[in-house]
């Protein structure tokens, strides 16, 4: 009689079975997973590096840019903006930001605004497309599509080859476009082995629909992201 009372005791204490783990949510879907890399070497100065800023600010704030976005099958697209210089330097400088409004897009172009700027030595586009692809790997949101967009006014010139990491990051199904920014300033005194613009065309861009549009100088820049981003989008 005592035993059988022990046992009983025992049961109602006996720790209740966990509960089985909520399962993981989906990511949020957009039409496109872009990483805007953006090149902030010594070779842009001050004034450049402010148009350049300026100019993505005023591109992914156009309410035609907004509109593009809406017509999505989805409506909705995702952004990360970094910055780049030589192998040493990549930065996130604007983290994964959902963008399905103008509101989505005022409070990125704000957001840009306040982020601080710095201008670094030497030009590597190949570090600054293994950087972009770890973002993108990172991103909390599902794209039917992933895109790395380069601008810049030089060729790579530290680091591994462009054109390897090009590669590499076509294999995983990324698409590379860019947008070479073209001068009349040699950098580093030195003017560059072929044009800029053949020279993405040859190893920066890469993948299904890959494309590049030159930006003739600084002060048409944000003219050349708008028509760049529209076309990304669609």
């Amino acid at each position: 009689m005592h035993r059988r009372s022990l046992l009983t005791t025992g049961a109602a204490l006996a720790v209740p079975a966990a509960a089985p783990p909520r399962p993981a949510r989906a990511a949020e879907p957009v039409d496109v997973l872009l990483v805007l890399a953006v090149d902030v070497s010594r070779s842009i100065d001050e004034e450049e590096a402010r148009l350049q800023r300026e100019g993505y600010r005023e591109a992914l704030g156009d309410p035609r840019v907004v509109e593009a976005i809406g017509r999505g099958m989805i409506g909705a697209i995702a952004v990360a903006y970094v910055e780049w210089a030589g192998i040493e330097y990549q930065r996130l400088i604007l983290p994964w930001a959902r963008i399905a409004s103008q509101a989505d897009a005022d409070r990125w172009v704000d957001a840009l605004a306040e982020a601080p700027r710095n201008s670094i030595s030497w030009t590597s586009i190949s570090g600054a497309i293994d950087f972009s692809r770890r973002v993108l790997a990172e991103a909390p949101f599902e794209g039917t599509r992933r895109v790395i967009d380069v601008s810049g006014d030089g060729v790579n010139n530290s680091g591994r080859p462009s054109e390897l990491a090009r590669d590499e990051a076509v294999a995983e199904g990324i698409v590379i476009n860019g947008l070479p920014i073209v001068n009349d300033r040699p950098t580093f005194g030195r003017m560059p082995p072929m044009p800029l613009d053949q020279y993405f065309a040859q190893n920066v861009i890469g993948g299904p629909g890959a494309f590049m549009i030159v930006a003739e100088d600084f002060n048409v820049f944000a003219q050349a992201v708008r028509r760049k981003l529209i076309r990304e989008i669609a």
